[in-house]
């Protein structure tokens, strides 16, 4: 798959939400993610399969999703950005528990032989 290819694939997978299934399917085993700051459990940046599925599972069991929404992608060459907008309550224990919060953050993604091996998220951490 090309890198438009990947992007909607990906966006498709989440607004049906299986991001999970994204995961299994479209990264690379050696994939690094990054978010814009470490949030306990999660350092700021990961990598590996496993440590990304992990952070993803963290979140779906940690959150109650009001509504997501996923727009994009918008590509350019080897990357693809894709616009995420959530309502959600966290579970987590700690001072963000019982909190439902609305958030939009920015996916970067960079495709290398069809496969997602980088993806950094921005958002407006001013709130957090």
């Amino acid at each position: 798959m090309d890198t438009k290819q990947v992007g909607d694939k990906l966006v498709e997978l989440c607004k049906q939400g299986k991001n999970l299934e994204a995961v299994d399917t479209l990264y690379s085993p050696d994939i690094v993610s990054v978010e814009a700051m470490a949030m306990d459990p999660m350092p700021a940046e990961m990598r590996g399969i496993d440590a990304i599925r992990g952070k993803n599972q963290w979140w779906f069991d940690n959150h109650e999703i009001h509504s997501a929404s996923a727009v994009g992608p918008m590509t350019n060459h080897d990357k693809f950005a894709v616009l995420f907008d959530y309502d959600v309550t966290s579970n987590a224990p700690g001072p963000m528990q019982g909190q439902r919060m609305k958030m939009q953050e920015v996916g970067l993604y960079t495709v290398k032989d069809g496969k997602i091996v980088r993806e950094e998220f921005y958002y407006d951490s001013s709130g957090m």
